[in-house]
């Protein structure tokens, strides 16, 4: 592949290389300002920022013009049609004026840039930047240290705080920073090596954008950095006027976090920004909202944010209306006591599998090393014995041949078994045997779910009555539920007990399960497993099992970063993935030049048979390598290979320092220290992204940074991050990857050709191995995880794609109600889909009783089409004659209304004194009864029809929210289910696309017949004593 590839760039050329030479000449032009910029005036460079400004306005003034004609013209209007068409229009025109603001921001990006970079030299240059006071540096030097006035002057220090630590501003922009920041503001992805400055980078697009006034997001991985990128970069910004916030510095739903949306640039990390979108379509005012539209994104560490964290979806919860059904506690015992039957049975097949594979058996050795490796795959002594000589080659060869005609004879290996794990799927299934011995004290149906096709058949023979059937069924229907609940439950355990590790995937502190994050080694605060996993990890390590819930709101990551109009992204590693940012973003990957020449020495793996000589030599090395003076970072991929590494320097007497989910609190300064010489540091995946270390020249002498890797991850991707935290900006250093045949990559997707190389040259335990081409067979390795990640993560975004449309088309009319603006086309909508519905149904089965029983029924008037028309007409005329009926008869309701109500408005607004504020008014349907709270004035200005349009949108909110929370929960359930089709041949994923359909088609139905059955029944109660319905601001 890699010779086509060398032919293809000898004729096409190198994409990197095209894609920076096209951007070239706008660096060029970029120079071109400088000398003319270096001559101005601090006064006159800041007033760029204003003449950028005005430019942008210029270029969608006709658009902005027209909008504000149309908003003019709606207030006019009471024609829905004509109101539903101008709504059409200012949407197009919206369009089009952010076409000509990104075409104006493209023609300024040159000089733009230019003025960033004079700011930044001019900061760099002098202690203190004198200007003339304005009220915005009036405003700064209340809350800023760094400005000061002096008289009718501003004086910018070129000092100040970032999360804590002084800095003195020391940077100017090189050309690859700026090649980035191009890249970025295009919205693509740019690839810069660690150490390039891509802080640095992000600011001169993120100005470019601001200048819009649409707000501008820089989303980080962590809230450390998020902090101090907003401290550290902001009085660049703040120096020409623009505002700079961080949402991570305040609570949730709080005026602070609103005021940092309303910035002209906020930093966040991704989960706050995904967190806030949800909480704001919880909302029920819109003064609660934090959010504004999502115009551009800058995601720093692209890859971890878009592709580590798009697996796990962001879900805000609530309890469960029934309660917690789940039998952990119940189960524990049973489950505790099945694996542990199944441990000594994996032990038996393993002892008797050496025995006769020692023995030259290796038909029936080879049946029973593959039972072994099915009841317990994560069985150590199982895992040292595949490291040797031919092993893995049997079981390989064992595994392929009763996989082969479908798994057909399968069924020999797993029936001596309690269960079955399918490790690189991450499943497991219980056996006939396993559910034999579950039931040993019980109903040998207890774990068994009834077949319901065959039981209502039996049931529908015996000729029972009618009630005697209903209530079979019922009861049938209720002891699938229950068993389907434990049988489920019954599988969580299972996997809890047999796939996750304390301090590998989760750690416990405080009593509580805390997931670790399999890409970074950080705790994933927050987060729970859903679907019951996590209350199983609860109950198998005795902590408190929290109360089951459910779904409120949810969406991914990559969906939520799709709604921006723009995105850019950069990271160290981005090149391995461009075909995934291509596809599920349109994100294009460029490669962006170093300033200066790696010199890091990246050495070949060393590769071991067993995990106990891996570390032996790990140990060794660092030893060596610290007495020698250098500084030395080793990566693991687990809480728990951190601690063993430790235990063993502490063993050795060498000063280091451990950085995991569990002691991640110090990250920052135990990066920072990582650089002196002599200083070991262990650290998880998480090593400091965005943390600079920094090397004296004693250690640059002694040849740098030594990157120690203690296994190769899933993901080459964060192998290279690994790499990256040496050889920063031209400085020596060396990594080196030590990797063992007992490793989990080289276990389940390591080709055999690495262990049938190493049984050919006879390596014996302790030796070593070192060549490019091992080092080769391993990259594929990751290649083929990377693979089956992608494939996870695609299947994931395609089930949640079908939920996205349907969010969007809820939050849209969530929209509309909160705001108010649009809600009476929603409603009209509403009543016509409504009234096409019933005619449709009806007409089908020209039934035209229960037609007008519908329409009484759904809008409380029995005002209907003649029996005639209804006989004649057709689906379409027969809809628009009744909607325009139902139509009338809605507004005449609430002209009714809002003049009652106005005469209790009317007497308590003249009477008051000024006292009251709002008002509380009640509305009834005769079942229910919802108070309605409004302004006082407005109600009184209004003669009553503000009370109306607050209660148009109170109903329509609370109906949707309630239908939405509902249907979520079936969608949770309808996930379950369709997995049920694999075992039918079926893909899952295009049954539930359909039953989705099904579902919400029926959810929209209720959501429109419930609101249009409030809205046209409910009506103000007689009273005799309506000022009591007043209520004090």
């Amino acid at each position: 592949m890699s010779i086509i590839n060398s032919i293809l760039k000898v004729f096409v050329g190198d994409k990197s290389e095209r894609d920076i030479k096209a951007i070239k000449p706008l660096i060029e032009k970029i120079k071109t300002y400088e000398g003319a910029l270096g001559s101005l005036s601090n006064d006159e460079l800041r007033a760029k920022t204003i003449f950028f400004k005005e430019k942008i306005q210029q270029s969608r003034a006709d658009q902005d013009a027209k909008i504000a004609s149309y908003k003019e013209e709606i207030e006019k209007t009471q024609d829905i049609d004509k109101r539903e068409s101008i709504y059409a229009s200012i949407d197009s025109l919206e369009k089009e004026a952010y076409t000509n603001s990104e075409k104006c921001l493209m023609d300024i990006l040159p000089e733009a840039f230019a003025v960033v970079k004079e700011t930044a030299r001019r900061f760099k240059e002098n202690e203190t930047v004198v200007v003339t006071a304005t009220e915005q540096d009036r405003i700064f030097a209340e809350s800023k240290p760094y400005v000061t006035i002096v008289g009718d002057q501003a004086h910018w220090a070129n000092t100040w705080s970032a999360a804590g630590k002084q800095v003195t501003w020391d940077m100017i922009h090189y050309d690859v920073q700026l090649i980035g920041g191009i890249v970025l503001h295009q919205g693509k992805i740019a690839e810069m090596h660690t150490g390039e400055g891509k802080t640095l980078v992000a600011t001169s697009p993120l100005y470019l954008n601001a200048l819009t006034g649409n707000g501008v997001h820089l989303v980080t991985v962590n809230d450390y950095l998020a902090k101090r990128d907003s401290q550290w970069k902001a009085p660049l910004f703040e120096f020409h006027g623009m505002t700079v916030d961080c949402i991570d510095n305040h609570q949730p739903n709080s005026a602070g976090r609103r005021a940092a949306y309303a910035a002209d640039i906020t930093y966040g990390t991704n989960n706050e920004f995904g967190f806030d979108y949800l909480r704001d379509n919880m909302a029920h005012s819109p003064e609660e909202l934090v959010q504004r539209k999502h115009n551009f994104a800058i995601v720093d560490e692209v890859d971890s944010v878009l592709i580590d964290d798009a697996r796990t979806p962001l879900i805000i919860s609530g309890p469960v209306p029934q309660g917690d059904r789940h039998e952990f506690n119940e189960l524990k015992p049973e489950v505790a006591g099945l694996v542990e039957m199944q441990r000594k049975l994996a032990n038996g097949f393993l002892a008797d599998a050496k025995k006769l594979i020692r023995e030259g058996n290796t038909k029936e050795g080879g049946f029973l090393l593959f039972r072994a490796y099915r009841s317990l795959p994560k069985n150590k002594a199982l895992i040292k014995f595949l490291s040797e000589e031919g092993v893995k080659q049997l079981l390989q060869k064992t595994e392929n041949y009763y996989m082969q005609d479908n798994n057909r004879e399968m069924h020999k290996v797993d029936e001596a078994l309690y269960f079955v794990i399918e490790e690189k799927n991450n499943q497991v299934q219980l056996t006939d045997l396993g559910i034999q011995y579950l039931s040993k004290d019980t109903d040998q149906n207890f774990f068994v779910l009834p077949d319901i096709g065959v039981e209502i058949a039996k049931i529908e023979a015996q000729n029972l009555s009618k009630d005697e059937e209903a209530e079979a069924k019922e009861l049938l229907f209720q002891d699938f539920g229950v068993k389907s609940e434990r049988i489920h439950t019954l599988s969580q355990l299972l996997k809890a007990y047999t796939l996750f590790e304390k301090d590998t995937e989760y750690v416990v502190m405080d009593n509580k399960i805390m997931i670790v994050d399999e890409q970074t080694g950080r705790i994933m605060d927050g987060r729970r497993y859903s679907d019951g996993l996590h209350q199983a990890i609860e109950a198998k390590e005795n902590v408190k099992i929290e109360a089951a819930t459910q779904t409120f709101a949810t969406i991914t990551l990559q969906n939520y970063f799709r709604m921006y109009n723009k995105l850019g992204g950069m990271t160290g590693t981005a090149i391995t993935e461009a075909g995934e940012f291509l596809q599920i973003y349109k994100l294009d990957v460029v490669e962006i030049p170093t300033n200066r020449g790696i010199a890091r020495h990246d050495r070949e793996d060393k590769i071991y048979r067993s995990v106990r000589e891996k570390f032996k030599a790990v140990i060794e090395d660092v030893v060596e390598l610290s007495n020698a003076g250098r500084p030395v970072l080793i990566g693991t991929t687990s809480v728990e290979i951190s601690e063993l590494l430790s235990r063993s320097l502490k063993m050795r007497g060498i000063r280091h320092n451990v950085l995991n989910a569990k002691l991640h609190k110090q990250e920052a300064q135990i990066v920072e220290e990582a650089g002196q010489s002599g200083i070991v540091t262990i650290a998880t995946n998480m090593a400091g992204r965005g943390t600079d270390i920094k090397l004296s020249q004693e250690v640059k002498d002694l040849g740098g940074l030594a990157i120690i890797g203690t296994e190769r991850h899933d993901s080459r991707r964060v192998d290279r991050q690994l790499r990256g935290r040496a050889g920063r900006q031209g400085d020596p250093g060396s990594s080196q990857f030590y990797v063992s045949l007992e490793d989990n990559l080289m276990r389940l997707f390591g080709s055999d050709r690495v262990a049938k190389l190493m049984d050919r040259m006879g390596l014996e335990d302790g030796e070593v191995i070192q060549h490019s081409m091992m080092t080769k067979s391993i990259e594929r390795a990751q290649k083929k995880v990377e693979e089956n990640n992608y494939g996870i993560r695609k299947r994931l975004l395609e089930y949640d794609d079908v939920m996205n449309a349907q969010r969007e088309v809820i939050y849209k009319r969530r929209k509309h109600a909160l705001f108010g603006e649009r809600l009476k086309v929603d409603i009209a909508n509403m009543m016509f889909d409504l009234c096409e519905r019933i005619i449709e149904t009806n007409k089908l089965a020209s039934d035209y009783k229960n037609f007008e029983f519908d329409i009484i029924r759904n809008f409380g008037t029995n005002n209907v089409v003649s029996e005639e028309e209804f006989a004649k007409g057709d689906i379409v005329t027969l809809a628009n004659k009744q909607y325009e009926i139902v139509f009338n008869a809605y507004t005449e309701k609430c002209a009714r209304s809002a003049a009652e109500a106005f005469k209790v408005i009317k007497n308590v607004y003249e009477n008051n004194g000024g006292q009251f504020e709002r008002i509380v008014v009640p509305f009834t349907d005769g079942v229910k009864t919802i108070n309605i709270v409004t302004n006082l004035e407005e109600a009184y200005a209004s003669q009553g029809m503000s009370l109306i349009n607050d209660f148009e949108k109170n109903i329509t909110l609370t109906i949707l929210d309630e239908a939405w929370k509902k249907h979520l929960r079936k969608m949770d359930e309808l996930k379950q289910s369709v997995q049920l089709a694999v075992h039918e041949q079926k893909d899952p994923l295009l049954i539930y696309k359909f039953e989705a359909f099904e579902l919400f088609k029926k959810t929209i139905f209720e959501i429109d017949s419930e609101v249009m059955t409030f809205l046209t029944r409910a009506d103000l109660p007689q009273q005799e004593q309506p000022a009591e319905e007043v209520a004090e601001a």
